[in-house]
């Protein structure tokens, strides 16, 4: 007889493929991850941690959140750090839910929303994306019932890079008053897009976002976030004290010192390397989503053959199926180097 709860029992753990990814011997396209390593700024600041005497003590998160804030463009009160923007997505839908609520995940989908939902016992509603239509905003609206507790933006989505207007999340917000509406904002650096400067019109709406994917430090674990002043309050609440660990706080704090440094690697990405991306698969009439995002899920007519070409040439890519079971290959977009190695393969593997 187990000591959990029959629920938990009967999950699946999720388990996302990291076992062989190592840095130095593959190019790593597989996670949406910076593809180059941190700023020197930051690595200096963590050596300089390590070696200034703290390891033994607490945490003391000084003033990262109000260095957070001033970059999100919001007041101190409106932001929550977090373990990571996982962290986050947990304790939103635990603080919101109850067993037998309803949330509402627009699929497919990153796997931690549905994982946290079936962690509180909750319903699952699934309307589809589509290539063509992106975020099924009137289909989402039309499931809200009395029960709907959460209702999940991925902004752009992963693995999709479908980008939701932000009118349509006022929208959405506007129609389900008594719903959080988590808008996932991974990936804002590349997109650009937010709803930040919305959360007063719409204090239902509760946004995360991370350090990992743009910054490069998804080892050390810093989230956020952000929402009126009413509902941090609320989550803190459900967060630990020490939730967040000093390295994190630490490389954060350095990285906003100046967060050029960081963010130009953004620019190559989604100015120069994204653009030859999709001019190759458009030549070669590989089909691909609008991805608004640092990677792009294509399908090409053999993508198993194309997955081992690029593993045989020591690159990683990323197997996705969509929601009818077509398998296509996820790529993040790395450096104009990178890229270039990518399509050379692809090109040579195609002829």
């Amino acid at each position: 007889m187990s000591i959990f709860k029959d629920h938990i029992d009967a999950m699946t753990a999720y388990t996302p493929p990291l076992e062989g990814r190592d840095p130095v011997a593959y190019t790593l396209l597989d996670f949406n991850e910076r593809t180059i390593e941190v700023v020197e700024p930051i690595r200096q600041a963590l050596h300089a941690f390590i070696d200034g005497g703290r390891l033994h003590m607490y945490p003391s998160y000084g003033d990262i959140v109000e260095k957070i804030a001033a970059y999100a463009g919001v007041e101190a009160g409106q932001v929550m750090i977090t373990n990571g923007s996982d962290h986050g997505i947990d304790l939103i839908i635990r603080s919101a839910c109850q067993a037998g609520d309803e949330i509402i995940i627009p699929g497919p989908s990153f796997a931690m929303y549905g994982q946290c939902a079936r962690f509180e016992g909750l319903s699952i509603v699934e309307p589809q994306y589509t290539r063509e239509g992106g975020y099924p905003v009137a289909e989402v609206i039309a499931a809200v019932t009395e029960k709907t507790r959460v209702v999940v933006v991925s902004n752009p989505n992963n693995p999709c890079g479908t980008l939701v207007a932000p009118d349509e999340i006022v929208r959405i917000a506007k129609a389900a008053p008594g719903a959080a509406i988590l808008v996932d904002e991974c990936y804002f650096e590349y997109s650009k897009v937010t709803v930040a400067d919305r959360l007063l019109e719409c204090p239902n709406i509760v946004i995360t976002r991370t350090f990992s994917k743009t910054w490069g430090l998804p080892s050390v674990r810093l989230g956020y976030v952000l929402s009126v002043a009413d509902n941090i309050n609320a989550l803190l609440n459900v967060r630990g004290p020490y939730d967040i660990n000093q390295f994190a706080v630490v490389a954060v704090s350095t990285g906003l010192d100046a967060p050029d440094v960081s963010l130009a690697y953004v620019d190559e990405v989604m100015t120069v390397s994204k653009p030859m991306l999709e001019s190759f698969l458009d030549e070669v009439g590989i089909a691909y989503w609008p991805s608004a995002a640092n990677y792009l899920w294509t399908f090409p007519e053999e993508p198993q053959a194309l997955e081992l070409a690029l593993r045989e040439a020591r690159i990683l890519v990323r197997p996705k199926a969509d929601g009818a079971n077509r398998l296509g290959l996820r790529i993040t977009i790395g450096t104009v180097e990178q890229t270039r190695r990518v399509i050379e393969v692809l090109r040579q593997a195609l002829a």
